[in-house]
């Protein structure tokens, strides 16, 4: 056994009250156990929150292959070699049909 009773219950007071990758690797030093072992060990408790990226904008993230089968969904065709476009104007693109 990797934590002891006293040691799951402190890292889960401590990660409930400030759930940040900071406390994380806090924990890990003040418990000498890797990163991994900390954010593995509160999954498996159930608190763990993973960080959800988010682009400079603010945005949730969107490949460019995602882009292009929203537009072919939209056209009710296939669009081969659009992903080569740029981002920004796919986005365009998406937006324009939707609206229309």
């Amino acid at each position: 056994m990797n934590y002891n009773d006293e040691q799951v219950a402190y890292m889960k007071k401590r990660y409930e009250k400030k759930p940040t990758r900071e406390t994380v690797e806090e924990l890990a030093e003040e418990l000498n156990k890797s990163i991994k072992s900390i954010i593995g060990k509160l999954s498996r408790e159930g608190v763990y929150k993973r960080t959800v990226y988010k682009t400079k904008t603010g945005e949730d993230p969107i490949t460019k292959l995602e882009l292009v089968e929203t537009i072919a969904g939209l056209l009710n065709t296939k669009l081969e070699g659009l992903e080569k476009a740029p981002k920004s104007t796919l986005k365009e693109i998406v937006k324009c049909l939707k609206q229309s």
